[in-house]
């Protein structure tokens, strides 16, 4: 058994060096180190690169998120590629702090081993985080700027809808962050932008498409789609070839097509009321859930209501994280189901013929984003999908290319681990084949407390004195749902540690308490971490943890075996991670789960959409809950992502502002040209 309050371990008292900016090309005689020779991080791929620490100057109290990212020392990009092995041949720069890394360092990299793959995850969340990221980020800087390993941080990029909401961005927070900090929540490089454009491409291409097979005749419909040039000859598009081979027609010239096939080609026959894709804004827009549209004088007769998802919420966000290369995604971006004709029949993307043009919309934003941390360890920031509709990981390219670079790759999976975590292991990890180590869960007693009745927490106000002071008895009746959680984790043969993420108010008392609860449990180990407040030296000790997690034998496994029916894949999980007693399917459902079986998408994995409040489908229950039934109001299919979305109860997927959003104090200071109000 560990010894109590791990926290308290003297940390080592070797001292990062210092450096300073360096805007000209690194190399290694250039790394700016105020004189010192560089660090030099061993590594057991058979290399040894310099890499120079950013020391971090600790105030107190903690100031704001921005004011400590904005004074931390940035290294060049090109240095963080060189302490890497990334070859400067193998960068896009986008200004001297960021950059893309191009998918061909995979091919250089092919022979070299995996590193560590660690997930961090957490227990059901409050409304205000429990800092997963954040834990994320100081785990990667102990490893690097501490203890000497060869980590690699890997996360999503933030909606701009929470980061101008009411949640505000997702660099991580106090001294454990991903810097610039305001380019990695606003824009960053343009992936976000990109997928808003390509999903309303194919928005667009949807309705007009319908208008026009509705205003001409088979035999126009295919002169429009393939017109004759001035010599009457006729070509097909890529995207036609591809869709003539799903009809079984095994022709290449138009000409050559007979009327029966001319009309299979060129009509879609779309159902109105089978339409599947709506529109998407990265803006927490509310009044555009429900829209009518095709209200203009030359759409007249076609006006049908359609409305806005969240752009995050995209099925094509949901690709990027969890393709493997250009040609998947161009499969998958086909694969997508826009809708259904009149015969019950899916009507793909490539089917509109828009797949491909989607794919160059998207040829960039498939290269992840390298950054770095505050103490200058690297971070990739990769795709960034809803946590409830989609799987909320980031993505698969990222993880692949760290992993060839580092020992100890660190990522993170969104929401509660019987969210992100179950979705990581049983949905990420079947598509990329990578095999995770270690399972971190972020615990806080102020979350627990809440699981044990404690009163209501809200984002914005000051938290009850019952979270503030010590009450044993009420952290004790949260503490099944840290054991629940535990446990889950434990069922996919993976090693826990769990991280406590500790504040001022936290007393030695309740810290044993959790410590004690979590390794009885079978985590490995429950450590007190403090990084938000002292960045990786904060965390020295559950870093010290995770790699001796890593250090024993793992046996990964999946929950479920995806050739089960539907419902099976469903019960699985309701049954093993929630806990449930049993599911009960709306007709709606029973309807779309005969359906899905007929289209031949029942083999895939089921990613449940649910709050993230709850072991249940219900968000104010807390705890570990017993005896319930999951109630499933829908099914959803994302075939080009790759999986089924059973609906929990009510899902949105396009938030909404509230009366006082943090926007109100996000500004630009005129005088020093900074971006002040982001947190």
């Amino acid at each position: 058994m560990a010894t109590k309050l791990r926290a308290k371990k003297a940390t080592p008292k070797k001292k990062a060096p210092a450096r300073k900016p360096v805007m000209k090309k690194v190399t290694a005689a250039t790394h700016s180190t105020n004189g010192k020779k560089p660090a030099v991080t061993s590594s057991p791929k058979g290399k040894k690169f310099p890499f120079a620490p950013t020391r971090l100057k600790l105030l107190r109290p903690v100031p704001s998120d921005i004011e400590i990212a904005q004074a931390g020392k940035l290294k060049p990009i090109l240095q963080i590629a060189e302490e890497l092995g990334i070859k400067e041949s193998e960068l896009e720069l986008f200004g001297p702090y960021k950059a893309k890394v191009k998918l061909e360092i995979l091919d250089r990299l092919a022979r070299r081993p995996n590193g560590k793959y660690i997930d961090v995850t957490a227990i059901t969340p409050t409304p205000l985080g429990e800092g997963k990221t954040t834990t994320t980020v100081g785990v990667s800087q102990a490893l690097g700027a501490h203890l000497g390993k060869r980590v690699m941080t890997v996360i999503r990029q933030p909606s701009q809808g929470p980061t101008f909401g009411i949640k505000g961005g997702a660099a991580g927070g106090g001294y454990s962050q991903i810097i610039p900090m305001e380019d990695f929540n606003l824009h960053l490089t343009g992936d976000i932008h990109a997928i808003t454009a390509a999903h309303n491409l194919c928005a667009a291409a949807l309705d007009a498409r319908m208008m026009h097979e509705s205003m001409q005749d088979d035999e126009k419909l295919f002169a429009a789609l393939c017109p004759p040039d001035k010599k009457g000859n006729r070509k097909f598009s890529p995207s036609m070839l591809r869709r003539l081979k799903k009809l079984g027609i095994d022709k290449a010239d138009p000409n050559e097509l007979t009327p029966e096939e001319r009309s299979r080609f060129s009509r879609l026959d779309i159902d109105p009321n089978g339409i599947q894709w709506r529109r998407v804004i990265d803006v927490n827009d509310r009044f555009l859930r429900e829209v009518q549209v095709g209200l203009g004088k030359d759409e007249a007769g076609h006006e049908h209501r359609s409305g806005y998802d969240i752009t995050v919420a995209s099925e094509i966000m949901a690709i990027l994280a969890l393709t493997t290369g250009l040609e998947d995604m161009r499969d998958r971006l086909g694969r997508m189901v826009v809708a259904v004709n009149k015969q019950g029949e899916a009507v793909t993307a490539e089917d509109l013929g828009v797949a491909g043009a989607m794919t160059v919309l998207m040829k960039d934003a498939i290269k992840p984003n390298l950054m770095q941390t505050l103490e200058g360890t690297p971070a990739f920031v990769h795709a960034g999908p809803f946590a409830n509709i989609a799987h909320g990981n980031s993505s698969i390219i990222a993880d692949k290319i760290a992993l060839k670079l580092a020992d100890y790759v660190i990522t993170e999976s969104g929401f509660g681990a019987d969210c992100g975590m179950e979705k990581f292991f049983d949905i990420k990890c079947r598509y990329s084949g990578l095999i995770p180590q270690v399972v971190v869960i972020v615990a806080t007693v102020r979350a627990l407390k809440m699981h044990g009745g404690g009163p209501k927490v809200v984002a914005g106000k000051p938290l009850a004195p019952e979270y503030t002071d010590e009450n044993l008895d009420l952290l004790r009746k949260g503490l099944p749902n840290l054991t629940q959680h535990i446990e889950n984790a434990i069922k996919f043969g993976v090693n826990v540690v769990v991280a406590v993420n500790s504040f001022a108010t936290d007393t030695p008392a309740e810290l044993e308490l959790i410590r004690q609860t979590a390794t009885e449990a079978g985590a490995m180990d429950a450590v007190v971490s403090r990084h938000w407040m002292e960045g990786g030296k904060g965390a020295i000790a559950l870093a010290e943890a995770v790699v001796k997690a890593c250090e024993k034998p793992a046996k990964f496994e999946f929950l479920y075996d995806v050739n089960l029916s539907i419902k099976e894949k469903i019960e699985i999980i309701c049954r093993e991670i929630y806990r449930a007693d049993g599911v009960d399917y709306s007709p709606e459902a029973e309807a779309k789960i005969e359906q899905f079986t007929k289209l031949g998408f029942d083999k895939l994995p089921m990613n449940m959409a649910k709050t993230h409040l709850s072991f249940t489908h219900d968000a104010s229950i807390k705890g570990a809950p017993r005896g319930f039934r999951v109630p499933i109001r829908d099914i959803r299919a994302s075939v080009g992502a790759g999986f089924l979305y059973p609906l929990l109860g009510e899902m949105r997927t396009m938030p909404g502002l509230p009366t006082r959003p943090v926007f109100y104090d996000v500004d630009l200071d005129l005088k020093t040209g900074k971006v002040v109000g982001l947190f």
